[in-house]
């Protein structure tokens, strides 16, 4: 029996090299070898001075409001916890397919005890008997010649793999997520704010127009048009304060939590709240994107399962092997003499199974095909992502610089408006015009401001940025 083992397992070694997976190659990434050229883009690819998936959100982030905020939501977001928890799930069925390569060994202990009656005796008498054992051995281990074993391992370890690039694509996404309903929330604070005072200046015009109608100076249209500019701005007052509520409940939801009664003061919308990014190459994204890496995976574990089904054309070796000690009276158990053994190597070699065998080999190939236009459809998309996101860097700040030189154009053509309208000069219309303009400017500063931050947030998360590695995972 020694000599057997030992054979199977020299022969074991010897054949543990044989694979029937593919040769894996990369596929061509379907798309240019630089970003897009323009106008639109300028030279935004080459700011900033570090790579987005090196740089941490800690660091990206500038807003110490902004960063607790990312912590808590890191800590507590319930998406979050399900996606390591699904990584740690694809761990436990890596190792237990892995497992499957090994040999079980079992120590099992057996007794029965019968009485037989005397017409079914072959003595005719009644008796009783029994029988005891106790056993070390192996049972149906396979012997893993073609590689079916190895090839599912593969493919285990490939999804593990995947799952846990999924986990970072949930963070990158988190983290985005939070800064932008946190600047969302800014952008409607400082919208809010910009009502209120505005409001007041409204009012404050109603009531000089209400005396000025009252001693018969202004007439009945202006003091309606101001009454109308009052009632707009309450309108907007409103608005606002129910975005401010729905913005901080979002943001709730997304934390996970409350928010954080320590939370510092945040920086004002038009501060430095974000580090400067630079793309890169169109290349660079196949090994710092998440969800490239967890396509690729994909790719390698469908890959892994053709070599499978290929190995399930040839025989299947199992081996049962075992040796103990047996007797029919249990205090006789370890006596000499009575030990026993078992040695059960069978094969199995498929002959006609309808064509199922190479309809699994079709399916797996053909599902290794849906990886490969999977993968690719995952690289052209993260390529329009990257460069939309660059052309908003360069026109957002464009229009930055524009709308700011119409609000100090629509400031000084208020000021002009309002002594004009004070010495009796023009008509209390060009003064509400005037008001009107300069409010709906300020609002869209702030709305193009928040816009231009988003992108840049989107631009860092298309990047792979906001990824924190927290240590080894290794299965």
């Amino acid at each position: 029996m020694r000599q057997s083992l030992l054979s199977l397992a020299v022969a074991a070694a010897l054949l543990s090299g044989c694979s029937l997976i593919p040769d894996y190659q990369r596929p061509d990434a379907p798309v240019a070898a630089d970003w897009p050229q323009g106008e639109a883009y300028g030279s935004a690819a080459s700011e900033g001075s570090r790579a987005a998936a090196d740089l941490q959100w800690r660091e990206f982030f500038r807003d110490p409001a902004l960063q607790q905020l990312v912590q808590v939501a890191l800590e507590n977001n319930r998406d979050l916890r399900v996606a390591a928890l699904n990584v740690e799930a694809y761990r436990a069925l890596y190792r237990i397919q892995r497992a499957d390569l090994l040999p079980s060994v079992s120590a099992d202990g057996a007794g029965t005890r019968q009485r037989l009656p005397a017409d079914l005796s072959q003595t005719g008498e009644a008796r009783t008997g029994g029988q005891y054992s106790a056993t070390l051995g192996v049972n149906a281990w396979e012997l893993d010649f073609f590689g079916r074993l190895r090839s599912l391992s593969e493919q285990a370890l490939q999804q593990y793999l995947a799952t846990e690039q999924a986990a970072r694509s949930t963070q990158i996404s988190l983290v985005a997520s939070v800064a932008n309903a946190y600047l969302q929330w800014q952008a409607d604070l400082a919208l809010l704010e910009l009502t209120q005072d505005t409001l007041k200046t409204f009012e404050e015009s109603y009531q000089l127009t209400q005396r000025s109608f009252d001693v018969g100076v202004a007439d009945a249209l202006a003091l309606s048009q101001a009454r109308s500019a009052v009632d707009s701005a309450r309108v907007s007052l409103a608005q606002y304060q129910r975005l401010v509520a729905q913005d901080r409940n979002a943001l709730t939801q997304l934390l996970g939590s409350g928010l954080p009664a320590d939370l510092p003061q945040g920086l004002a919308l038009d501060a430095e709240l974000l580090e400067q990014v630079p793309a890169g190459l169109p290349a660079d994204l196949l090994q710092r994107r998440p969800d490239l890496l967890q396509a690729e995976y994909q790719l390698k574990a469908a890959n892994a399962n053709i070599g499978a089904a290929r190995a399930a054309f040839f025989p299947n070796i199992s081996l049962t092997a075992n040796a103990g000690t047996a007797s029919s009276q249990l205090s006789g158990l370890f006596d000499s003499g009575s030990g026993t053994w078992l040695f059960q190597p069978q094969i199995s070699l498929p002959i006609f199974n309808a064509g199922r065998l190479r309809a699994n080999l079709d399916y797996a190939e053909l599902q290794s095909d849906i990886q490969v236009a999977q993968y690719e459809k995952a690289i052209q998309v993260a390529f329009q992502e990257v460069a939309d996101r660059l052309a908003a860097r360069t026109t957002y700040r464009r229009q930055l610089d524009a709308q700011r030189a119409l609000l100090d154009t629509t400031e000084t053509y208020y000021d002009l408006a309002e002594r004009r309208y004070r010495t009796g000069v023009d008509s209390y219309l060009t003064l509400l015009d005037a008001q009107r303009q300069l409010f709906s400017v300020r609002q869209q500063l702030i709305a193009d401001r928040l816009a231009q931050l988003s992108s840049e947030v989107e631009l860092y998360k298309a990047l792979g940025g906001g990824w924190s590695d927290t240590g080894s995972n290794a299965p």
